[in-house]
């Protein structure tokens, strides 16, 4: 046993000896007090008393002991396998964020309905198709693309059937209203009255008003010059709006007043070479000449559209449906036709 722990091999079997000791340290204290007792207590009856007692305290100190270690083990492994179990619920919930979050794709830009859009202050409604708004420290009047409301603030032309409405609505609607402005390719930027030519969308860029307008009978499709974006749509509504008879569409909407003469004429009427006296679009006229507002899109070709403008007695200073607005104002209607 000495040649263990002598020479050489004592750099290595003492430290052995002390971790192991210190493994088991009751057990290796009780041994050395019953190696103390045997050597030094010659009394039997003594030494065999001391040596009972030192192994019952070294076995309940050493169990416990021994017990204690392998809780501290097993307490460690525990929390090793929760904290990998806790890891593992975390990644599971960050994946499922991540594929729960929108990616911003190509795609889902040009869904987004502001995009390429101004979002403009409406800060008063002049009429039915025409608004003045404020944005980006600037105010600008904006005339609706594609869309065509009864006269009422043109001091040339007396106020039109339903135009008090339409503007009413607009103006319940829009005034003090956030909107979003929409250019369109197709059309200029601006009217020959240097107001912006705009589509107007409300409600955060989701709903077309001047399509409400037409639809709701408080407006015309209007058409000027060429075609534009949304021609298609707004012509069907107008044509769903006649169907069922809303707004200016309805019966009797707009009557047209009959003067009776309180004289009887004493020789019937002369009529100018090419121009008609009737104003009221009954008789000969395709249409009517008060009501609605009509533009060279109504007419397949430019003589159509003369026999019209000649049949109402339009002329090139009293154009009010501005059939000859397209042309020199000569009073040569819609010669691009």
């Amino acid at each position: 046993m000495k040649s263990i722990f002598s020479g050489k091999k004592k750099w290595l079997t003492i430290p052995v000896a002390g971790i192991i000791a210190l493994a088991f340290l009751p057990f290796a204290i009780g041994g050395g007090l019953a190696y103390l007792i045997h050597k030094r207590v010659s009394n039997k009856g003594l030494k065999y008393g001391l040596f009972a007692v030192v192994g019952l305290l070294t076995l309940f100190f050493g169990t416990a002991w021994v017990a204690g270690i392998s809780s501290d083990s097993s307490s460690t492994k525990t929390e090793q396998v929760q904290q990998a179990s806790t890891e593992q619920t975390t990644d599971n919930q960050t994946v499922q964020q991540v594929s729960s979050t929108p990616t911003t794709t190509e795609e889902s830009e040009e869904e987004d309905p502001k995009a390429g859009k101004q979002e403009a202050k409406v800060v008063r409604v002049i009429d039915g198709d025409t608004i003045e708004v404020s944005f980006s420290g600037k105010s600008e009047t904006v005339r609706f693309i594609g869309i065509n409301t009864p006269e009422t603030v043109d001091p040339r032309k007396p106020v039109e059937c339903f135009g008090e409405r339409a503007s009413a609505v607009a103006k319940e609607n829009l005034t003090g209203e956030t909107v979003w402005l929409e250019s369109d390719p197709s059309q200029s930027d601006r009217d020959k009255y240097n107001r912006l030519l705009r589509y107007v969308w409300t409600d955060d860029a989701v709903v077309d008003f001047g399509k409400i307008m037409i639809s709701t009978g408080f407006a015309y499709e209007y058409t000027y010059d060429v075609l534009y974006k949304y021609q298609a749509e707004y012509k069907q509504a107008q044509k769903d709006a006649e169907q069922k008879k809303v707004g200016l569409w309805a019966d009797n909407a707009c009557p047209v007043a009959t003067v009776k003469p309180t004289t009887k004429p004493t020789s019937a009427p002369t009529q100018s070479s090419g121009t008609s006296t009737s104003t009221s679009g009954s008789g000969a006229c395709k249409y009517s000449c008060t009501s609605p507002d009509r533009d060279c899109s109504d007419f397949s070709s430019h003589a159509e559209a003369q026999a019209f403008f000649d049949c109402c007695g339009f002329t090139a200073t009293n154009d009010p449906m501005r059939l000859d607005s397209v042309g020199v104002g000569d009073g040569v209607a819609c010669e691009s036709i």
